[in-house]
């Protein structure tokens, strides 16, 4: 059995096993794959050298931490302290054995602290499970609300957090948000509009080319050419003229 760890002292345990796996040698790999948004808390993190494999293992290590403690390392400067964070939340979040009141503890610092959540990754880790696999037999409204945002990784949060959904068969917030997000001007939002239209698209084909014939001459390029990876070349050129 796992001796009692006073809470305070479990994420103060992990940032101190964390900086001390750090490599500045996977320093540099780590800052060219990653894009926050400058301007916004947390835009200018600091990046000390891990590889995820190492954050994921260390925050299994850790799946226990309660939500206040994680909270503290969302707080952190600390780009792999934050994917640490949100590693631990979706291991919980995945968890048969979570009860309800803590997956509502999760999806409530998550939408608390989206302050903190400020690259692709860190959304692409924790929408899917912590706010998708919440809200999968709950209204969903909270969706088009982050749709809406002005900040790019609500915006992102908002339509990956239907991958959960698409993986259950049910396409239908996918499309409905994916159609509010047609015109958005951020890269990695257009990027993430396309590959969930793309996986939705895996479960109804059909439904997916009406939606493309529909909006295609008005889509952005970038969400277009995701959300059609895998159709037919037949399928594509006909997508193709319909933005010419």
């Amino acid at each position: 059995m796992r001796p009692h760890m006073p809470d305070a002292i479990r994420s103060e345990r992990f940032l101190q096993r964390l900086e001390a796996l750090a490599s500045p040698a996977a320093r540099e790999a780590i800052r060219g794959r990653r894009r926050p948004e400058k301007g916004r808390p947390g835009g200018d993190d600091i990046v000390v050298g891990l590889r995820m494999a190492q954050v994921f293992g260390l925050a299994r290590e850790f799946v226990d931490m309660p939500t206040a403690e994680i909270e503290r390392l969302l707080e952190s400067p600390i780009y792999e302290v934050r994917i640490g964070a949100l590693s631990i939340m979706d291991k919980q979040a995945r968890s048969s054995e979570t009860p309800e009141a803590r997956r509502k503890e999760l999806f409530d610092l998550y939408l608390r602290r989206t302050d903190r959540i400020n690259s692709w990754d860190l959304v692409d880790l924790g929408a899917p499970h912590v706010i998708g696999r919440y809200l999968f037999e709950k209204p969903r409204w909270i969706l088009y609300g982050l749709a809406r945002s002005k900040d790019p990784w609500e915006r992102r949060t908002a339509i990956v957090s239907t991958l959960y959904f698409v993986r259950q068969g049910d396409v239908a917030d996918t499309f409905r948000l994916a159609e509010l997000l047609l015109d958005d001007d951020h890269d990695l939002v257009q990027k993430a509009t396309g590959g969930l239209l793309r996986e939705a698209g895996k479960k109804a084909r059909r439904q997916l080319l009406e939606f493309l014939d529909r909006h295609a001459a008005t889509m952005a390029r970038t969400t277009l050419r995701y959300a059609m990876e895998h159709l037919d070349d037949e399928q594509r050129d006909h997508l193709r003229r319909r933005t010419s």
